[in-house]
């Protein structure tokens, strides 16, 4: 028998890998721009082509390459960070494995222009799909000079599944973000087709924060800091009040390298219990530094997964630090007492002291004797006289009435008219919990999840709405002011247009803030920044393009806002009306997201109960 084991060329182990490095354009930002930050650069720019689908060039003044140093990088497992494998547990750069430029080189176009410092001439290097087509020297700036075009092109799988250009960008935004973030003395700058997104000047962890995240968080910041013989601590955390259900900051990052530790996270949640409600969270922006032997980072492609040694420790002392901050900074909010309504109580008077009223005493007064000529007898002798007239009210056959059970309200029964077909002539709704809407039908007993039902009615009347183009919106008295994240300004900024034709008035107000001038008409009472938010989570979070598969998204979230809320309590009418809009639609059963609307007991069911 021939053996089937066979070595792989290097092409195809590079393709592998490129499947766990690279992921999307963002990881290409981030392997170079880390190992940018590893070879001392203080400036770096990055240019984008269709949110780098066609161009990624990635600029810095760093350490630069020599000729072989620059043909070598780009092999497997080629890396200048360490040596051993004891290395790996003294770790102080970004990169250490050698895959990042072999795994790009593999599914891209590569050009790489690079000079050391203080040469006069510098290296020119075109690899194509992990093949090099060309080496010469030429003469550039010190630094390395990295553009990457058409990723994945050879890879046609991959290329498909990219995600729209404003997810993708906001993808690169994000990455970016957290770069430019925690290397707050590199002046960085983002362009995006021609256009300056940012320009990043070195400074503090503070301002960096404030240019990233806007100057609204200028006052937000709370300062923490604490230095233990385990680890040191430093950073901000934000005040209670600014907490927030959607678009969270929470960035953690050990040793200058970001990390994702929900054990951390829960830390700091806990200094914020019953500070801010359970379903809002704090932005926080941490720094932990540590020594290299005590933590592993190599336990995840991206690095992003860090292993502490000391994590409980860790853990208590990040939860003591945030709580003494808030309180030294009085960021936990006093406590206001309302007097309106109270009792009012008389101001003591030393100079006029009050007597006390006078007290009579009537000798000949018997409790027990009512104005009836008849003695008093103990209760305990003649107990049966005390149920005499309770029994004399009753009757065999008279029904006890029964309250009925605690959260479940019922209502009179509709009137002849409201009667859905198939109701018996006294049918009576029922609302159970302030969440469910039982009523009787032929087959047997229908159960709506109220919530659910008006978000389908509300679905199906705007996706109608569209299809016909005759979407109304209605302005609002007072516009609501909505700030952003730099990655939702840019999906927002996309979006605009396809919100417009759905009812929304939209201004862009600058530095990632929006106006809301209208919203669509026949939704009242909703929390419209909520709203928007969670159609920018809708768009980030599904990748499709800006098309009917928008408009549908972008409907479902409208109406998950606009629909009756769970623990309104509903009049009979609202109840009907509710039920006959519900039972017009095709498929009444399931929203638009699949989640059940209604379940039917069927009579068989609730007979076989009670035999």
């Amino acid at each position: 028998m021939s053996d089937v084991i066979k070595l792989l060329p290097d092409s195809v182990a590079n393709q592998i890998a490129a499947g766990e490095v690279i992921q999307r354009p963002a990881s290409v930002i981030k392997e170079l721009v880390e190992n940018a930050i590893d070879a001392k650069a203080t400036n770096i720019q990055i240019v984008l082509k269709d949110a780098g689908r066609t161009l990624i060039q990635v600029i810095d003044n760093g350490m630069g390459m020599s000729e072989t140093d620059a043909r070598l990088a780009f092999e497997r497992h080629s890396t200048s960070k360490i040596s051993n494998a004891q290395d790996l547990f003294s770790l102080t750069t970004m990169g250490f494995r050698g895959e990042a430029l072999a795994s790009i080189a593999a599914i891209a176009q590569v050009e790489l222009r690079t000079c050391m410092r203080g040469e006069q001439l510098g290296t020119k290097l075109l690899i194509n799909a992990s093949v090099c087509e060309k080496q010469e020297v030429i003469a550039c700036p010190a630094g390395c000079n990295f553009i990457i075009r058409n990723i994945f092109f050879n890879v046609p799988a991959r290329r498909k599944f990219l995600k729209s250009n404003q997810v993708e960008l906001s993808n690169i935004v994000k990455e970016f973000e957290k770069l430019a973030l925690i290397n707050h003395n590199v002046e960085f700058s983002l362009t995006h087709n021609d256009k300056l997104m940012y320009k990043l000047l070195p400074g503090g962890f503070k301002q960096r924060i404030v240019a990233l995240m806007g100057h609204a968080f200028d006052t937000q910041l709370v300062p923490l800091s604490v230095e233990t013989s385990l680890v040191k601590i430093d950073g901000f955390v934000c005040r209670p009040e600014n907490a927030r259900k959607r678009n969270l900051l929470q960035y953690m990052f050990v040793n200058g390298r970001y990390m994702r530790h929900p054990y951390f996270n829960k830390a700091v949640l806990s200094s914020y219990e019953e500070l801010i409600p359970d379903d809002e969270q704090p932005n926080y922006f941490l720094r932990f530094t540590v020594d290299p032997n005590t933590i592993d980072v190599n336990i995840h492609p991206t690095k992003q997964e860090i292993k502490f040694e000391n994590e409980i420790p860790i853990w208590q002392i990040l939860a003591a630090a945030v709580k003494e901050s808030l309180g030294r900074f009085s960021a936990v909010p006093s406590i206001e007492f309302d007097n309106e309504g109270a009792p009012e109580i008389p101001v003591y008077d030393n100079r006029k002291p009050t007597e006390a009223p006078p007290m009579g005493i009537n000798p000949s007064y018997n409790p027990f004797n009512t104005g009836r000529k008849q003695s008093y007898t103990n209760p305990a002798n003649n107990w049966q006289e005390l149920y005499k007239n309770f029994e004399s009210g009753m009757d065999e056959n008279t029904p006890l009435e029964l309250l009925p059970e605690e959260g479940i309200k019922t209502v009179p029964p509709a009137s002849q008219g409201e009667i859905l077909p198939g109701n018996a002539g006294n049918a009576m709704c029922i609302q159970m919990k302030e969440r469910y809407i039982l009523t009787p039908i032929k087959s047997g007993l229908m159960v709506v999840d109220q919530h659910r039902a008006h978000e389908l009615i509300i679905f199906t009347r705007y996706m109608s709405q569209i299809d016909g183009n005759n979407l109304a919106s209605q302005s609002i008295l007072f516009p609501e002011v909505i700030h952003l994240s730099p990655s939702q300004n840019i999906i927002l900024t996309e979006l605009e247009p396809e919100m417009e034709k759905i009812g929304f008035g939209l201004s862009n107000l600058g530095g990632n803030d929006w106006a809301v001038n209208s919203i669509p008409a026949g939704i009242d009472n909703v929390d419209v920044k909520d709203m928007l938010l969670k159609v920018i989570d809708s768009i980030v979070n599904g990748g499709e393009a800006l098309s009917q598969a928008v408009y549908r998204k972008v409907a479902i979230s409208v109406a998950r806002s606009a629909a009756i809320p769970y623990g309104r309590v509903l009049k009979n009418e609202e109840m009907d009306k509710l039920i006959s809009d519900l039972l017009q639609i095709p498929n009444p059963n399931y929203t638009a997201d699949g989640k059940t609307v209604m379940y039917v007991i069927p009579i068989e069911q609730i007979t076989r109960y009670f035999n």
